[in-house]
């Protein structure tokens, strides 16, 4: 038997985005984003109320990036949530972070989080709140990687439970994408 919840973002897991963006004086703003993901291959798609100084900076630089929050970092990821940069003017630096000048768009990398894509703005629709980046480049940091590809393990992301209100941190490997259908499929 089932229980219904209702019309409710319920999806599991949630990818906890950290997105930075500078201002129109060049001070780095970040804010933590679960409303989003990938929706092409070299797109991303985040919903962002028009509200937040993130969106402002985004519409006018026409860039931002997107970093993974990660296990190590979660009170300064959640802080960059639950203030307002239209508040606190300098909770980037509040939050511990340092930025660093992305080479491909006109938003800071965040030196704290080792995985970030470098994104353009395609668009930023108003009355829905999507915002559409194209996705020009993911850097990531040497520590997380083994045999020159990220890890998950060592990059450690986290996930967030938007019924429970938790972060929760990345699971084990329980299979293989694209190969363990092919037991059932060769059967």
């Amino acid at each position: 038997m089932r229980k219904n919840f209702g019309a409710k973002p319920c999806v599991y897991p949630m990818p906890v985005f950290i997105i930075s963006t500078y201002d129109e004086n060049g001070v780095p703003n970040a804010m933590n984003a679960a409303w989003g993901g990938i929706a092409e291959e070299n797109r991303i798609s985040i919903c962002l109320d028009q509200t937040h100084k993130t969106t402002a900076n985004i519409v006018k630089k026409k860039a931002f990036v997107v970093s993974m929050a990660t296990e190590d970092r979660v009170a300064e990821c959640d802080y960059v949530g639950i203030v307002s940069g239209n508040d606190v003017p300098d909770k980037f630096a509040k939050a511990g972070f340092h930025a660093e000048k992305s080479e491909n768009v006109d938003a800071p990398l965040i030196k704290e989080l080792p995985l970030s894509v470098e994104c353009k703005l395609i668009s930023y629709d108003d009355a829905t709140c999507l915002l559409i980046g194209e996705i020009v480049n993911v850097c990531a940091d040497e520590s997380v990687l083994t045999d020159g590809k990220i890890d998950p393990k060592k990059l450690k992301p986290i996930t967030y439970d938007t019924v429970n209100k938790k972060y929760y941190s990345f699971g084990e490997i329980v299979g293989n994408a694209f190969s363990d259908g092919k037991k059932i499929r060769n059967a």
